[in-house]
């Protein structure tokens, strides 16, 4: 026989079962069993304070919550379709524990501030979290940079060979994307900590509720100054999984070039055997499937961001049903990006860098042409005709097998008879990085000094 809705009293017949199934959100929004028990605490608390509810009746459901939330913490709760979302479902389960009174907990308010609220409470509580795992990430690619200051790599534009950089210098790139991510996720809790408690419905509520009193027993900053605003509002949402989508690109450009460099045709770096996988055919294979994954869930959080940003474009205010939508894309990009941080964390850390492999290939790729082209200018020839001059050097050296190291000096100095043998010390690769000491290149003066200001921000970082 079908359950009797909470809501109803003006309807004559019972929902159709697969109506009721698909209409349920409890098979996902469980996950905010623990906030939704805290909400609850809380309004029934300002309830109790501003003697809407008497002592005797907010006691008992509080004991009543309190119980339910020891059970939720050590053996789980209970949870039918019936009921439909968490809301109901903790108040059916309430009303278990001590009776009819339980129905008193929702005075001066609805699903509509609930669920916001609830899921306000679960954003809030994880931002730290991944905020930390960050902090992590960041904290393992500067110890890694500072470890490879003086490696030598070649640096790449158009994934062609370019110019020779410090290996740390590089390491300190994917630092600063990460650091934008830290602050992306900061001022992200400027908007989740808001509470949308006793906004009600829509409109607010006719009882003396003190919205104050449950902002702050909740741990919220602010309350949301305007009711309609307060129960459609999903910006905070938008913004974590915009923050996480882009965290993702980050992580995904690391993953690439990891994978890139692991390869046996260029041979930098070799993952630790915990973050690899082998062939079940190819005895001989490594394969980077960790920064794969990483990758291709990158791909997920983007259909997060774009799932919800549809949702929420042509909303009506204020609360409408399609606003149930909005937490599986949360709750997976959570899910998500937590084990993602946690494992490329563990690849930075555990990573093995093959350093002469690394300097050797900056040894006959020409990417010390534009060291050439800043000699000649010093000695007055003007750049674009250097630039010319080094790109013909290149060119035959190409056709020809020569480097530009292997040039004679009597060659150079028919181009220019002030040209002397220091410039085969300024074609040396690791001259070419020494050299690039302009504030934020990689010199490794330079690099040097931003790790330094790197662990001051992970100091900061860690005291917010």
């Amino acid at each position: 026989m079908p359950i009797k809705k909470m809501w109803g009293g003006r309807f004559e017949a019972a929902g159709d079962e697969l109506v009721d199934n698909f209409g349920a959100s409890i098979g996902f929004d469980q996950a905010m069993a623990k906030e939704d028990i805290m909400e609850s605490l809380a309004h029934v608390k300002m309830l109790k304070a501003t003697k809407i509810l008497s002592a005797t009746d907010a006691d008992q459901i509080i004991a009543g919550l309190e119980k339910l939330a020891d059970r939720l913490a050590k053996e789980g709760l209970p949870f039918t379709v019936e009921n439909e979302d968490i809301h109901m479902n903790i108040e059916s389960l309430l009303t278990d524990e001590i009776g009819p009174v339980a129905g008193k907990l929702h005075t001066a308010r609805s699903r509509n501030d609930q669920v916001a609220v609830d899921l306000h409470l679960y954003v809030k509580e994880r931002l730290p979290r991944i905020i930390d795992l960050l902090v992590g990430l960041q904290t393992a690619l500067v110890d890694q940079a500072s470890a490879n200051v003086t490696t030598v790599m070649p640096g790449y534009t158009h994934m062609q060979h370019a110019q020779p950089i410090s290996y740390g210098h590089y390491l300190l790139a994917y630092f600063q994307m990460f650091q934008r991510d830290v602050e992306r996720f900061q001022f992200n809790m400027k908007h989740t900590d808001l509470s949308p408690l006793g906004a009600a419905a829509l409109a607010g509520t006719t009882f003396p509720i003190d919205r104050e009193l449950s902002t702050e027993l909740l741990g919220f900053d602010h309350p949301y100054a305007n009711s309609l605003d307060a129960v459609s509002d999903r910006d905070f949402a938008l913004e974590f999984l915009s923050n996480a989508s882009i965290l993702m690109v980050h992580l995904s450009r690391l993953c690439e070039e990891l994978i890139y460099w692991c390869s046996y045709e260029f041979g930098y770096v070799e993952l630790a055997d915990q973050y690899a996988t082998g062939s079940s055919i190819m005895p001989q294979k490594k394969n980077p499937d960790m920064a794969e994954l990483i990758r291709g869930k990158t791909g997920r959080i983007f259909g997060d961001l774009t799932g919800l940003l549809t949702v929420m474009k042509g909303l009506p205010l204020a609360y409408n049903k399609d606003m149930q939508e909005d937490k599986e894309g949360v709750f997976d990009a959570v899910k998500t990006i937590i084990p993602s941080l946690q494992v490329m964390t563990g690849m930075i850390k555990t990573l093995r860098i093959n350093r002469n492999r690394m300097e050797e290939a900056t040894h006959h790729d020409f990417s010390n042409a534009t060291e050439l082209a800043d000699y000649l200018a010093t000695k007055g020839i003007p750049f674009r005709q250097a630039h010319e001059i080094v790109g013909e050097l290149v060119l035959k050296g190409l056709k020809t097998g020569t480097n530009l190291a292997d040039i004679p000096l009597a060659q150079y100095q028919e181009i220019n008879p002030r040209i002397t043998a220091d410039v085969y010390k300024i074609l040396k690769p690791d001259m070419a990085v020494a050299r690039r000491h302009s504030l934020g290149g990689t010199g490794f003066d330079q690099v040097k000094q931003q790790i330094a200001a790197a662990r001051e921000v992970i100091d900061q970082n860690q005291q917010e």
